[in-house]
């Protein structure tokens, strides 16, 4: 399954509502219409009420009297975020979405202990990738999120990203625990990582998926590689999830995907009482349309 079955798929559920916070922004505006478009979803759009309007009667005035479109002004940034996780907090919507708003900002408002959307677990980005030549949805965890996890926070890590996999139809999904080599080396903290979750996964304590490592990227993704190299595995060469071991790994492969391989991408941030689309501000209409039908399909499973 592809970005466009993706989407498809995601229209398939019950009507979800996404509360956007600071939704005065050209590309979420552009993403807002178009899911509209596909009947993807309904917005609480929270922000300046005349710059959001102004926005929408410039991209498609028709959407300036959706009925599934409702403007609620605030009068900051931080005021929009903290009314936007609010509503989701009492369920009068079911995805957050960052607009034009800088992330610290609105993970205050998530991460707040009396209003916020905090379940116990990590937070953790996951992407999904459409890459040109490629036959099916490659997920990344984590480019974003945790900067050098440990082998705790890599198994929540891990679950996040299986369930969302599992959210879009991709049954017992294959994890490659990455690293530089497909050896164990005690001065490389990654392969120890990957190994011991391979054993976790293999004694039952992380389940739903099938994980090896450690695997180099070539490994993880070339079965030619993998024959070359004489590495025999149910992952070798399958990966549906790269499971990255540090945000830099993670997100020089994230902007090579999308830079050099223009390779197509929907990303949320799992782990909250609810998914949230936290694209970067210059990430494309596109980007943010995908991640709204990976949101919805996430929430709906």
């Amino acid at each position: 399954m592809l970005l466009e079955a993706l989407v498809n798929k995601a229209t398939q559920y019950e009507l979800k509502t996404v509360a956007v916070a600071a939704a005065e922004d050209e590309e979420v505006i552009d993403a807002v219409i178009q899911a509209l478009k596909f009947d993807l979803a309904k917005f609480l759009l929270f922000g300046d009420k005349d710059k959001i309007i102004q926005l929408i009667e410039q991209r498609n005035p028709e959407m300036a009297i959706c009925d599934k479109i409702k403007i609620i002004h605030t009068a900051s940034t931080s005021l929009a975020a903290e009314q936007a996780v609010k509503a989701v907090k009492r369920n009068d919507a079911n995805v957050l979405m960052k607009g034009n708003i800088p992330t610290a900002l609105i993970l205050k408002a998530v991460l707040n202990k009396e209003y916020g959307l905090r379940t116990g677990s990590i937070l953790s980005h996951v992407s999904v990738f459409e890459i040109p030549g490629y036959d099916r949805l490659t997920l990344i965890t984590d480019v974003a999120m945790n900067i050098a996890p440990d082998l705790d926070q890599k198994v929540q890590i891990t679950k996040n990203a299986v369930e969302l996999a599992i959210s879009i139809g991709i049954e017992n999904p294959k994890v490659a625990a990455i690293a530089a080599v497909e050896v164990i080396n005690p001065a490389m903290q990654a392969t120890l990582d990957a190994a011991a979750l391979t054993v976790m996964n293999k004694s039952g304590q992380i389940t739903g998926c099938v994980i090896d490592g450690p695997l180099a990227l070539d490994l993880a993704v070339s079965s030619l590689a993998a024959e070359h190299k004489g590495v025999s595995s149910e992952v070798a060469g399958n990966a549906d999830i790269l499971l990255v071991p540090t945000i830099e790994v993670g997100n020089v492969l994230y902007k090579s995907l999308v830079y050099f391989a223009n390779a197509k991408v929907g990303a949320i941030i799992a782990g909250a009482k609810a998914p949230i689309v936290l694209t970067s501000r210059a990430d494309s209409a596109e980007s943010k349309f995908y991640s709204l039908a990976l949101a919805v399909c996430s929430v709906s499973k």
